[in-house]
């Protein structure tokens, strides 16, 4: 008898609301958007690595610092078709899934010691980031959803 594991990932998107917002994001329906216009090596991985089904927090940066709402992996990672003909940038579609009941704040992120080494607090520059399962589970608690 074979056995077939399923781990789902984690992330989390970072987005300026003024550029593109939760509320967007929402707009967008069922269909959702592309994840587009990541131009770092790091954040490039992350999307390479993410899988349809995963979940995302979605993150609004500079202008508010709460994670807002939970998107979904629709599409892997393909050529971005904003990069220069010939650049090695990719994107993934993605579609908003729910509202937190309650946005995590950085500052209350900032303050849970079990976060301490949440990329969103060592990699604060970093636009796509991994979320580890207990990061998840705590933050998913915080904002309500537990």
């Amino acid at each position: 008898m074979r056995y077939i594991i399923s781990l789902m990932n984690y992330w989390l998107f970072k987005s300026e609301p003024s550029v593109w917002s939760w509320d967007m994001q929402v707009a967008a329906g069922s269909k959702g958007t592309r994840w587009d216009g990541v131009r770092n090596h790091v954040a490039k991985q992350n999307l390479k690595a993410m899988h349809v089904g995963d979940l995302g927090f979605f993150y609004h940066s500079n202008e508010g610092k709460d994670i807002v709402g939970i998107a979904e992996i629709t599409r892997e990672h393909y050529p971005d078709p904003s990069a220069a003909t010939g650049e090695p940038w990719v994107v993934v579609d993605i579609k908003a899934k729910g509202p937190l009941p309650k946005p995590v704040s950085l500052a209350a992120i900032k303050a849970e010691p079990k976060l301490a080494k949440m990329s969103l607090v060592t990699s604060a520059r970093l636009s796509v980031q991994p979320v580890t399962a207990a990061e998840w589970k705590i933050i998913c608690r915080m904002g309500g959803l537990a």
